[in-house]
């Protein structure tokens, strides 16, 4: 199930929502429980088995942990966790890529697992492991009571697509939270503008990509086109759906951590990093790069602490070479940035250091979707008019006037602009009657690209 149909936001969303405010607070999260749990198996009745052993594996090692605080026993239990974490992490996604590495390599035959991908396996992996490094370091305290661990770890607004919640985030909201008329109204708010992203311009420029794909349509113009159209779609496809959650949450009485700050108006590739899928930045930076030393040592092991960090990074995204090669070129150009090429743009206009940001990003996400390195390596090529068929056709000037309203829509969207210009211009009192039309406008807009069937993409299977 997801966030963007029928299913969920006329019957699950609703029917969720009601019986969650009718029963007393202490039986409140047995619902949202039960819920998440219904929601992973509308979409992975396979697995949910998973979510649960998980869930327990990691609830009875933190217990474990805690008990035998100061012993060797609590670095065996720490120890074990980690290695069932990473064990189904690493069966279940990066199985079959090593086999057939392995194959390629030494000439053999072993067979591959076949094994299905788990819906959201590497987010979920991810909150439960710093649930119990958290543990381990005496940062929290163990959840003694289970259901209250289960809901955190499969609650279902952020169990697919994130952001990656710590259990030190909700950790007292999980017992105690507040509900009310304000939050709930900001949480429809945040919802919707989520929706809106990903509806109307996450799939409004995923229709475009696929065009090229399907198109053969090979000219300089067609090529820009789909790059530039895949920038704007994995943001607001990823921003929008981070939306929904933390929209969702607020319903709910969470406070889910931001995951995204308008990336596309960063000045240099540190910056980006900061404000893109901010809760994986963070998740490496604590429990990989600092442990590892972080900047605090040699330049040798510092570029080493780098290189490790943007290898896993990479691989968390997917179990293919393009992936790696994505994490390992972010890691390059964050090293060069340290080293020299920040006091250069120091100098430089502010105009001059987005478009630098933008082309970086821009052929990082050539990587990024691309099937295989080989076919990014001509893309990128193909940016600059090698293996291409000339720089314009009829066909790819079609396409490029039948979009180009979205795309710029799309880009002034991807901006805090349009934000700031309502803010100045809308006077407070007056938003209290603009903002409910605005809003179910804007639902009413998406319930009809919904219905009507338009191209829905779900990008996070691969995760």
């Amino acid at each position: 199930m997801v966030f963007s149909s029928i299913t969920f936001l006329y019957y699950f969303l609703p029917i969720t929502l009601a019986i969650y405010f009718i029963v007393p607070k202490k039986l409140k999260n047995a619902v949202l429980l039960l819920a998440s749990l219904f929601f992973y198996f509308a979409g992975e009745y396979l697995y949910v088995w998973l979510l649960l052993f998980s869930s327990i594996s990691d609830y009875l090692h933190s217990l474990a942990i805690e008990k035998y605080r100061g012993t060797k026993k609590q670095t065996y239990f720490f120890i074990s966790s980690i290695i069932i974490n990473l064990a189904l992490l690493g069966y279940f996604k990066y199985a079959d890529f090593f086999i057939l590495n392995i194959n390629n390599l030494l000439g053999t035959s072993i067979p591959l697992t076949k094994a299905v991908l788990p819906i959201g396996i590497s987010f979920f992996t991810f909150q439960t492991m710093s649930y119990t490094i958290d543990v381990y370091r005496g940062r929290i305290k163990a959840q003694k009571n289970l259901l209250s661990f289960a809901t955190f770890v499969s609650l279902f607004p952020q169990l697919v697509a994130g952001p990656i919640v710590r259990y030190s985030d909700i950790d007292g909201q999980l017992e105690n939270r507040n509900h009310t008329i304000k939050q709930f109204s900001y949480g429809v708010e945040r919802f919707v503008t989520g929706l809106a992203k990903k509806v109307i311009l996450g799939n409004g420029m995923g229709e475009l990509c696929k065009l090229f794909s399907e198109s053969g349509e090979n000219t300089v113009l067609f090529v820009w086109i789909y790059a530039i159209g895949f920038m704007l779609q994995i943001y607001f496809d990823f921003s929008g759906y981070s939306d929904m959650a933390i929209g969702l949450g607020s319903m709910f009485g969470f406070s889910f951590p931001e995951n995204f700050n308008y990336p596309y108006i960063s000045k240099s590739i540190t910056e980006f990093w900061r404000r893109w899928h901010m809760t994986l930045s963070g998740w490496f930076k604590d429990y990989v790069y600092i442990p590892l030393g972080g900047n605090k040592v040699k330049k040798s092991r510092w570029i080493f602490n780098i290189a490790v960090v943007w290898f896993l990074t990479g691989l968390w995204h997917g179990a293919a070479w393009n992936f790696i090669f994505w994490g390992a070129y972010f890691g390059i150009i964050l090293v060069v940035e340290k080293l020299f090429l920040n006091r250069f743009l120091d100098k430089v206009p502010s105009a001059v250091k987005r478009v630098y940001v933008l082309f970086i990003i821009l052929i990082s996400f050539i990587i990024f979707n691309a099937p295989s390195l080989g076919t990014a390596f001509t893309q990128i090529g193909m940016l600059f008019g090698s293996g291409t068929s000339g720089a314009i056709s009829q066909l790819s000037f079609y396409y490029f006037k039948s979009y180009a309203l979205l795309m710029v829509i799309a880009v002034i969207g991807s901006t805090p602009y349009p934000r700031k210009l309502a803010e100045k211009l809308i006077p407070e009192k007056a938003k209290i009657f603009i903002k409910p039309i605005w809003y179910g406008i804007l639902l009413i807009i998406c319930t009809a690209y919904i219905v009507d069937g338009s191209y829905n993409p779900f990008l996070y299977f691969r995760f």
